[in-house]
C-alpha cells in the first residue's frame, strides 16, 4: 500500500548572520510536525535551507571584503550545525544558489514571460534591502521600514514587471473557497482586506547589483528575490524521487513574510500553471524579555546559547509550549527554566524515576489499565491538524499528572503491587510515544528503559514485560 505524502517546509533563512531563536522556533516547530506524520505513518518530506541572493547579501559580502558566494559558504555550515544540535531531522536542505534551483527560476520565468504576464518598464517607489521588500508611502508614512524601523531608500530604474494587479479576483476566490490557506484565522483577515484595496503589479527585476539569478529573457537583470527564493518550495520537489511531494501540506513562516506567501507565491504559481500549496501558517514573533529581538537590539539568542540553559529537548519543549503557535511570545531564560524544572523534572523525570526503580525491585505482571491514552491521542492528533503545539503538549502532560496522582494513591512502594507498576509502565510507554515528536533525546532513552519501539504500533499495543533497569535522572534540577 502506497503511504500518503506529507510536505512541510520552513521559510529559507538568509545566511548574513549565525542563526537565533527566531530561526529555531519556525524549524523545531517544522520538526516536530514532521516527526508527528512519520509517526502517523506518512511518507514525509521536510525542507529546510537558506535564502542567498539579493543585495542584502552582496552588502554584507563586500562589507567583509569578501565574494557573496565565499561569504555565504562560510556561514551556511552554521545553520546545519544549529541544526544538528536542536536535533532537526530535515530531508532536505536547499540553497539558492544549487544550480537545479536556478535551472527551476529560469523556467518559470520564461514560461511566465511567453504567456504575455512579465512586461518591462520604470520602477520608482520606496525598497528596504534588508527585508527584500517595497513599500508604498502608505504602508510606511514615516518613510521608515514598518519592519526594521530603517530609512526606507528611493529607488527609479529600468524593471521588469510581473502582472500580480490581474490575479486580485483569482485570489479572493482562492481564500473564500480554502478558508484554511491562510492560517491562523486572525491573518487571514488581514491579507484579505489589503488584497480587496487592489494590487498593483510586482517589480521582478534589478539591473542596479548582479548578485542573483539573471532573467534568461534579459541576461542584463537579475530576478528580484522574492521571485526567486519563493521557488526553493518548488524546486527541491523537482530533483528525482522528491517529484511526488508536490504540492506542499504546509509553509511554516514568520508573520512578517505572510504578505509574499499568501498573495504573490499564489499568483505566481498560478501563472506558471503550478499546483498551489495546501496551507501557509504564519506563526507569531518572540521577545526577549518583552523586548524586540534583533541584531540591532543586541538581544539576538544564538543556538549555543539558548541550549546551554537547560538542553536542546528542555528548549524544544519550552518553544512549542510556552505560546500558542499563531501568536508572539517572550523569552526568558528565568521561565525557560523554571518549566523545566516543574514540568520535565518534577513531572516526567519523577514519573520515570519512581516507576523504574520500583519496576527493577518488584517486576511486572501484565494487567488492564485504568490509565488509557487512546482518548488523549485523539486529542493529540486533532491539535497537531491544526498546529496547536501547546495544547497537544498540554493534553499530554495532563495525562502525565494522572499518572502521578495513580502513583500516589496506590503507593506501590508499600503494596509492591506489579500489576499497578505494569500500568504505569504501560502508560509511560505511551506518554514517551506522543512526547517523541517533541523531545526525541528524551523519549528514546525512557524507551530503552522499557523496551518498547517508538512506533504507532508500540502505541496502540499493551507494553511487553520484560526486565526493567532504574532510569538514569533525565533532568537534574537546575538552581
Amino acid at each position: 500500500m502506497t503511504k500518503k505524502k506529507f510536505y512541510v517546509s520552513t521559510p529559507i533563512y538568509y545566511p548574513n548572520d549565525i542563526p537565533h531563536l527566531g530561526h529555531a522556533y519556525t524549524t523545531i516547530a517544522a520538526d516536530a510536525l514532521s516527526r508527528w506524520q512519520k509517526l502517523l505513518g506518512k511518507d514525509v518530506f521536510f525542507l529546510t535551507g537558506t535564502d542567498e541572493h539579493g543585495k542584502k547579501l552582496q552588502n554584507a559580502a563586500e562589507s567583509k571584503g569578501l565574494k557573496p558566494k565565499e561569504f555565504i559558504d562560510k556561514i551556511v555550515p552554521k545553520f546545519k550545525e544549529a541544526w544538528k544540535k536542536l536535533n532537526i531531522n530535515y530531508s532536505y536542505f536547499i540553497r539558492t544558489t544549487d544550480k537545479s534551483h536556478e535551472d527551476v527560476v529560469s523556467k518559470v520565468l520564461q514560461k511566465v514571460y511567453d504567456s504575455g504576464e512579465i512586461y518591462k518598464g520604470t520602477y520608482s517607489g520606496l525598497y528596504c534591502t534588508s527585508c527584500e521588500a517595497y513599500y508604498t508611502e502608505q504602508d510606511a508614512p514615516s518613510l521608515k521600514c514598518p519592519v526594521h524601523e530603517s530609512k526606507l531608500e528611493k529607488l527609479e530604474e529600468e524593471s521588469y514587471f510581473f502582472k500580480l494587479s490581474k490575479y486580485q479576483n483569482f485570489l479572493l476566490d482562492l481564500y473564500k473557497k480554502n478558508p484554511d490557506f491562510i492560517s491562523p484565522k486572525g491573518k487571514r483577515k488581514e491579507v484579505i482586506n489589503r488584497v480587496k484595496e487592489g494590487l498593483k503589479d510586482l517589480s521582478i527585476s534589478r539591473s542596479s547589483f548582479n548578485w542573483g539569478v539573471p532573467l534568461p529573457f534579459d541576461k542584463t537583470h537579475v530576478t528580484y528575490v522574492w521571485f526567486d527564493a519563493l521557488l526553493n518550495y518548488y524546486s527541491a520537489t523537482r530533483l528525482g524521487k522528491n517529484k511526488k511531494y508536490w504540492p506542499a501540506d504546509v509553509h511554516l513562516i514568520g508573520k512578517d513574510i505572510l504578505w509574499f506567501h499568501t498573495v504573490y507565491w499564489p499568483a505566481m504559481l498560478k501563472s506558471a500553471g503550478i499546483e498551489l500549496p495546501k496551507k501557509v501558517f504564519a506563526h507569531g514573533w518572540w521577545t526577549v524579555l518583552n523586548k524586540k529581538m534583533g541584531k540591532s537590539a543586541g538581544n539576538a539568542i544564538k543556538i549555543d546559547e539558548l541550549i546551554s540553559y537547560a538542553g536542546t529537548d528542555a528548549t524544544r519543549y519550552f518553544l512549542l509550549r510556552q505560546t500558542p503557535f499563531g501568536d508572539d511570545g517572550d523569552f526568558s531564560k528565568e521561565t525557560l527554566i523554571e518549566k523545566y524544572n516543574q514540568e520535565l523534572a518534577n513531572k516526567l523525570g519523577n514519573l520515570v524515576s519512581r516507576v523504574s526503580t520500583l519496576a527493577e525491585k518488584y517486576g511486572l505482571k501484565e494487567s488492564i489499565s485504568v490509565l488509557s491514552s487512546a482518548k488523549i491521542f485523539e486529542s493529540v492528533e486533532k491539535y497537531l491538524e491544526n498546529l496547536e503545539f501547546d495544547k497537544a503538549l498540554n493534553e499530554i502532560f495532563s495525562f502525565i499528572d494522572s499518572c502521578n496522582e495513580y502513583i500516589q494513591q496506590k503507593k506501590p512502594w508499600e503494596t509492591k503491587d506489579s500489576k499497578v507498576l505494569y500500568e504505569l509502565s504501560n502508560a509511560i510507554k505511551d506518554i514517551s510515544i506522543l512526547l517523541s515528536p517533541f523531545i526525541p533525546e528524551t523519549s528514546e532513552k525512557i524507551s530503552k528503559v522499557f523496551n518498547f519501539p517508538l512506533t504507532l504500533k508500540a502505541l496502540k499495543t499493551p507494553l511487553k514485560i520484560t526486565k526493567i533497569k532504574k532510569s538514569p535522572i533525565l533532568f537534574e534540577k537546575i538552581k
